[in-house]
């Protein structure tokens, strides 16, 4: 396993690395830098100097991560992004995570080491879970973490790669998890559960956000709602009829980004998504299989910014 400092250390490389694709190869100014990455104008400037002194930069950009930026460019003009960041694909294992947990988990510390009382939202899943697993440890009491989804089933089961609580037990911040299954048996019971002060102050928490985390899923046989078992082989079965590509916090959407009106979604016990989206809200997913699912995401504005993988912005970007 390789120590936190050097993966620290490779991150700031990654940063150099952008920095200076955009400043040699972009055309971009310092100003315009510091808007892309998200750090100060002295920063970029910093950072640009890193990959000099580093001799990532010769007559071309030196580095493995070349090809990402490129891809996260195209990206971010395409479809207006605040933010995008691609990171290689493991050839070997194109299911690890580690490489876009360090990524996000990088974009949230800057947050979570703020002094100023921040709240952050978050779903849940797989990749959500390996960010958080990347944070290293501190003591943050003044932020609020907070759930915009359930996490148990219908019948009570707890899901196994619950966000919220897992974090602010790393970071010591304050933790507002949603008081309700991810998709209730009927809408008679969603309507009762959401009447709760406790989801209702959840809500607002929750539309107060900084930034909100989301997990991108594809619906198919075994994707991530129909594995965990928030949803059972009938409903399944209705939203693929229905024509749903993906789900972001139990919410399915078609290959347009529109939010089915039928389905779970006349169920799902969360916090509505926006759309299009008003609030910084960040997406995270990885591989060519869940390509489908991102796009249309970014074609309904679900989202406005992206972490992803090079073999799905490869597969984005051949769709388009």
């Amino acid at each position: 396993m390789r120590e936190p400092w050097t993966e620290r250390r490779d991150r700031k490389l990654d940063l150099a690395a952008h920095a200076a694709w955009l400043y040699y190869i972009a055309g971009n100014t310092q100003e315009e830098i510091a808007t892309k990455l998200n750090v100060s104008r002295q920063a970029a400037q910093r950072l640009v100097a890193l990959a000099v002194s580093e001799k990532l930069i010769k007559f071309r950009l030196d580095h493995p991560l070349s090809e990402c930026i490129a891809l996260a460019e195209s990206l971010r003009d395409k479809f207006g992004l605040a933010l995008c960041e691609v990171v290689p694909t493991d050839a070997a294992n194109q299911d690890n995570l580690t490489g876009i947990g360090v990524c996000a988990a990088t974009h949230l510390e800057s947050y979570l080491v703020n002094k100023t009382p921040t709240i952050i939202a978050f779903s849940s899943g797989r990749t959500l879970r390996a960010m958080v697993d990347q944070i290293s440890s501190m003591y943050q009491p003044q932020h609020k973490i907070v759930s915009i989804i359930g996490n148990m089933s219908q019948y009570g089961r707890a899901g196994r790669y619950e966000v919220v609580i897992h974090l602010a037990d790393r970071v010591g911040s304050q933790v507002y998890p949603v008081p309700t299954p991810v998709v209730a048996t009927s809408v008679e019971e969603r309507d009762l559960l959401q009447t709760q002060r406790s989801f209702i102050a959840v809500k607002t928490l929750v539309e107060q956000a900084k930034a909100t985390y989301v997990g991108i899923g594809q619906i198919a046989w075994n994707g991530p709602l129909h594995n965990d078992g928030f949803i059972n082989d009938n409903e399944l079965t209705e939203l693929i009829e229905l024509g749903a590509t993906g789900e972001i916090a139990g919410w399915a959407y078609d290959q347009h980004g529109i939010l089915l009106k039928q389905g779970t979604n006349n169920r799902v016990a969360g916090v509505p998504l926006e759309q299009p989206a008003k609030r910084l809200t960040i997406g995270l997913a990885n591989g060519a299989k869940k390509a489908d699912a991102i796009l249309a995401a970014l074609r309904g504005k679900l989202i406005t910014g992206l972490i992803t993988d090079e073999a799905a912005a490869e597969a984005i970007l051949s769709k388009i």
